[in-house]
């Protein structure tokens, strides 16, 4: 690596060392012709390092990441980077201001589009301008995301652990779990990492809400990062206690209502179940007639229902199943925890 930074080059201007800028950057048009704008900070260090992206809201209605963004670009004393941190908190614009998940022209997903075309749908053109001025002078990234509308994550970190540098960074973040796979096409965080650019997706908590709880987690994630990779040697790099990771071929599934009806939790998003116990029940309005769903296996629930109401067909729950070693953990952590 060379002993000098080098500035940050987009397309309409330069970053030099020691800067930073913040850009509403073009990447549409409305229907009037006027501009759809991002909003971007870009913070070059003095010193040489790596180059990064932190991006969220590529579906406009997941907020945590946002604040997650923002607080690292104008809270963080950056006074020591090495290296530069390209800072994209609302990658969906249009999807932000209408609060809505997809694009709403043509309710197109913004995240099945990268790494775009200059001359393909509105979508994949908006992805090409991030992806060209922002993701691919890169060396990693960070995308940050949440649940969809009416459900809620644990903590969690999706990354293709078959790449061992995406593998790097996703043990870096330090959360407990990892859910492997390589994503589905058009993802950003597939594309950057077939490209080269290793990135992982930190799913976190529910739509439509900022979450203190989760956003502090997911900055104490990026200063571990940030110092995996030498861009804060000052901070250290973060073990949460106990890391399972889960891959395409362990038990997982989710779980879906047979019946119609309003739902009450018996367990919480994050909770060990074990298998028999009661996940939920769901009851008619008068509560004569109920139906208990339980654990299939002895397992996590990482995901759960947020809107307690539900068709037959509907999910309830993603819940995956872990090692007796990191039972054991988990039962451990909890009895200290109520002790």
């Amino acid at each position: 690596m060379s002993n000098k930074q080098k500035p940050f080059v987009y397309d309409g201007g330069v970053v030099e060392p020691g800067e930073t800028a913040n850009l509403r950057f073009p990447v549409s048009e409305t229907y009037l012709g006027e501009p759809v704008r991002i909003p971007v900070t870009i913070i070059v260090g003095s010193e040489p390092g790596p180059t990064a992206f932190l991006s969220a809201a590529i579906h406009g209605d997941e907020l945590n990441g946002i604040e997650v963004v923002r607080e690292v670009a104008h809270e963080w004393d950056l006074s020591g980077l090495h290296g530069t941190l390209v800072c994209l908190p609302v990658l969906n614009p249009q999807g932000f201001v209408t609060q809505q998940r997809y694009l709403p022209i043509y309710d197109r997903d913004l995240n099945r589009s990268f790494p775009g075309d200059r001359g393909g749908t509105s979508a994949s053109r908006l992805a090409r301008a991030v992806w060209t001025n922002f993701i691919e002078p890169c060396d990693f990234g960070l995308d940050f995301h949440t649940s969809t509308r009416g459900r809620t994550n644990m903590f969690q970190v999706r990354a293709d652990m078959a790449d061992p540098a995406v593998a790097r960074l996703a043990n870096a973040y330090g959360t407990n779990l990892i859910i492997s796979g390589e994503g589905s096409s058009g993802m950003l965080r597939r594309a950057a990492s077939e490209a080269g650019i290793p990135t992982i997706t930190l799913e976190m908590g529910e739509a439509h809400r900022f979450e203190r709880e989760f956003i502090d987690h997911a900055l104490d994630g990026v200063r571990s990062v940030l110092a995996e990779y030498a861009m804060l040697p000052q901070e250290t790099v973060h073990w949460p206690g106990w890391r399972t990771v889960i891959e395409d071929g362990d038990e997982k599934t989710w779980l879906r209502a047979d019946t119609g009806g309003i739902i009450e939790m018996a367990s919480e998003r994050g909770d060990l179940v074990h298998e028999g116990e009661v996940i939920c029940t769901i009851s008619n309005p008068f509560k004569s007639e109920s139906v208990d769903v339980r654990a299939p296996f002895t397992g996590l629930l990482v995901g759960v229902l947020a809107n307690p109401v539900v068709y037959p067909g509907n999910p309830l729950c993603h819940f995956v199943a872990l090692d007796e070693k990191v039972e054991r953990i988990i039962e451990l952590n909890r009895g200290e925890s109520h002790g």
